[in-house]
């Protein structure tokens, strides 16, 4: 809201990163696991080229390196992701992981997903 004097405010126009917000909700609430549903089963790097390559782990460097090379994750979709989880774990968090829905339940296990942790 903006004051605009008067008493009278006005609404503007705000996004709401759901990425940021899960991350910093479970920063707040001190929680060991952070998990982010997204659309895709793991992450890759050189997503969608001949060389794309799926990622089952990786280190927070690691994550911190592949966001700064700037070629591997889209601003819109999973760089936010990226950037949550390194929040996360930058504030003390102990293990990420980014997966589907349908296979939260395996991603918990082991099984799969993309498993961030902090070294």
């Amino acid at each position: 809201m903006i004051d605009v004097g008067n008493g009278e405010y006005r609404g503007t126009a705000a996004v709401i990163d759901k990425d940021f917000a899960s991350s910093l909700l479970a920063r707040e609430v001190k929680a060991d696991l952070f998990l982010i549903a997204t659309a895709v089963e793991k992450v890759a790097i050189n997503f969608g080229k001949p060389n794309q390559q799926w990622l089952d782990k990786i280190t927070m460097a690691e994550a911190k390196q592949y966001l700064a090379e700037g070629t591997h994750f889209a601003k819109g979709s999973m760089a936010p992701k990226i950037q949550a989880v390194l929040r996360f774990l930058e504030a003390g968090g102990k293990h990420a992981i980014i997966t589907n829905p349908e296979n939260i339940g395996r991603a918990l296990r082991g099984e799969t997903g993309t498993h961030i942790v902090r070294k």
